[in-house]
């Protein structure tokens, strides 16, 4: 008759050492990662460690010496995943003050935007996204919409809006044209960063109380309705 055998395992219990190890694993692997990575729009990066461990269990034959065997064991996988996400800030011309400060893209925008300021002080800005003298006043008069919230300022894009550019007689930039409710436009100048106390002087004259017999003339006598942008061109024309 075969002698019983009787199997006595002991298991192994995980020490804290083994989760240090992993740790320092994943760690290692965020350092490997190229240092421009982090300029890419979006990265993704995933790493995966498999942990396989040998556990030595002793069995015992009764009667005999306990033999010693080892058998592998694979506890799992783990997956880290991180996403490096970096959005392109907007550039300059793209930038506003706040709600008192609104980009124009089209004539009927415009007219839109004079004939709803009711008494407001309107001031606006014709700009070339490639004029230097243009990106170096921006910030200053950011700067003094967010002093004025009262005041309504519009930004004009030359090159968007070149045929009612023209016909404003917009021929240097920046180029600033006042309009105020029933008086119309007020006055128009060109203006550098070196010169932009006038806009100053312009704001203390005609940002004064006052009230308005009629509505608002916006552009005075000229008429810009039948005028469209590049922009509104391109959007009318029929597909092809």
């Amino acid at each position: 008759m075969a002698d019983a055998v009787n199997l006595c395992c002991n298991s192994q219990r995980f020490s804290y050492s083994f989760l240090t190890s992993l740790s320092s694993s994943l760690n290692s692997c965020h350092r490997a990662l190229p240092p421009n990575q982090t300029r890419l729009q979006k990265s993704s990066v995933s790493v995966s460690v498999s942990v396989s461990v040998s556990v030595s269990d002793f069995c015992s034959v009764s009667g005999g010496v306990p033999i010693a065997f080892k058998r592998r064991r694979q506890f799992g996988k783990f997956k880290v995943c991180a996403t490096v996400t970096e959005t392109e800030p907007p550039k300059w011309w793209e930038r506003s003050a706040g709600p008192n400060m609104i980009d124009i893209h089209s004539t009927q925008e415009f007219l839109t935007a004079l004939s709803e300021a009711g008494e407001r002080l309107v001031i606006v800005e014709f700009y070339g996204t490639w004029c230097a003298s243009c990106k170096a006043l921006f910030p200053k008069l950011c700067r003094t919409a967010q002093e004025h919230p009262e005041i309504l300022f519009l930004k004009v894009n030359f090159d968007e809006n070149k045929p009612m550019c023209k016909s404003l007689n917009v021929k240097v930039l920046p180029y600033f044209h006042f309009y105020r409710g029933a008086d119309g436009q007020l006055e128009s100048f060109s203006c550098s960063l070196a010169k932009f106390q006038k806009i100053k002087d312009a704001i203390s004259l005609h940002n004064t109380d006052r009230c308005s017999i009629g509505p608002p003339r916006g552009i005075g006598d000229l008429n810009l309705e039948g005028l469209t942008s590049s922009k509104e061109k391109l959007s009318e024309s029929p597909a092809t």
